[in-house]
């Protein structure tokens, strides 16, 4: 695992943002904002969406950096809580979306109280894959 950089915490300063975007009132105990930075610098940014088949923080904003034609990500986070004080690991489904899309993105998570970056294919080991 590795350190944390100044960047990284421009990072999540972003999925904090993002949290105060939501508007969903009644589920806002855990509300999700997530930060992805591509290599060109862009940052997107997303918010959990509470549904029957809602969708987590680090999909939307994932989804939304690949609408604008991104390609290349460096770092993604994901962050929980009222002002997003607590760094949260990513789902096993967002584990996969990660590995499918950006297996050698860095993942900014809490380990044990001190804040770490992790491959995101470090994170699913054994993952499905598609054949080709």
């Amino acid at each position: 695992m590795r350190e944390l950089t100044g960047k990284d915490y421009e990072l999540i300063a972003e999925a904090q943002k993002a949290i105060r975007l939501n508007y969903d009132e009644l589920n806002y105990c855990h509300t999700v904002g997530s930060a992805v930075r591509c290599k060109n610098g862009k940052i997107y940014i997303g918010v959990n969406v509470y549904s029957l088949h809602g969708a987590c923080a680090e999909q939307v904003a994932i989804g939304t950096a690949i609408t604008n034609g991104e390609r290349d990500f460096e770092t993604i986070v994901a962050v929980r809580g009222k002002c997003g004080e607590e760094m949260i690991p990513p789902c096993g489904n967002c584990r996969q979306i990660l590995h499918d899309y950006m297996p050698e993105c860095e993942v900014i998570l809490s380990v044990n109280g001190e804040n770490k970056k992790i491959r995101a294919e470090e994170l699913l080991p054994f993952s499905y894959k598609v054949e080709d």
